[in-house]
């Protein structure tokens, strides 16, 4: 019987769904950081802005999403927000919301960190050689923004997909869910369960992590030379 927890993985259509919940998971982490990266960057320029009201406003919405706690942040909108506003909000509509709320403002802050650290005298060298101030963002700033920015935003995303792990306690079926289920299934006739399960779904999650941690590693390495 040492082996059971282990063939439990292959009974029936048990490593289909498991794969089935990891796509659930995928596809909630890859929306959410589309929507981060795009917002994100926009929100980095806003927070740099010449009003200072708007800077203040910005830093308060930074402070507010570091703060909360995602799993609150979870409740507040899929239960906080469908009862008070009368919302139909799907588990995962309501996890794409919050995770890309809280990438935005940390992509935002990236960003931020980014133009600030770039040294005056680009903005004002390209501006002397006649640089409109759209080509000064596009042919001087935003690349090396990207420069400094890809390594850090590659490992919000990693940080992004472990963290979609909390969407089971809102009743979405992903691939934590799904391995809870087996487990419950097997409770009683297969005691081991829980460690192969769970072993599974980590390797499962060191399978999309790891890659991307190391083309971190990389663009770290590269850029530095």
């Amino acid at each position: 019987m040492q082996d059971s927890g282990l063939q439990v993985i292959f009974q029936g259509n048990n490593l289909l769904r498991l794969f089935k919940g990891l796509l659930v998971t995928i596809d909630i982490s890859l929306l959410s950081i589309v929507i981060s990266l795009i917002l994100g960057f926009a929100f980095g320029f806003v927070m740099i802005s010449h009003f200072r009201i708007i800077r203040i406003l910005s830093q308060l919405y930074l402070e507010f999403i570091r703060i909360m706690p995602q799993l609150v942040l979870l409740f507040l909108v899929y239960f906080g927000l469908a009862r008070s506003f009368n919302l139909n909000l799907s588990g995962e509509l309501a996890a794409v919301i919050v995770f890309s709320m809280w990438g935005t403002a940390e992509m935002g802050d990236l960003v931020r960190g980014a133009l600030t650290s770039l040294p005056k005298h680009q903005f004002e060298s390209g501006l002397a050689l006649g640089l409109t101030k759209r080509q000064l963002f596009i042919y001087v700033i935003i690349p090396q923004i990207l420069r400094r920015l890809l390594p850090q935003a590659v490992n919000l995303m990693t940080r992004m997909i472990k963290t979609t792990s909390l969407v089971v306690l809102i009743g979405v079926v992903e691939v934590v869910k799904v391995g809870q289920e087996i487990i419950e299934a097997n409770r009683l006739t297969v005691p081991s369960t829980a460690i192969w399960i769970y072993g599974f779904i980590f390797i499962l999650y060191f399978a999309i992590c790891f890659p991307i941690s190391r083309l971190s590693m990389y663009l770290e390495t590269v850029w530095k030379e």
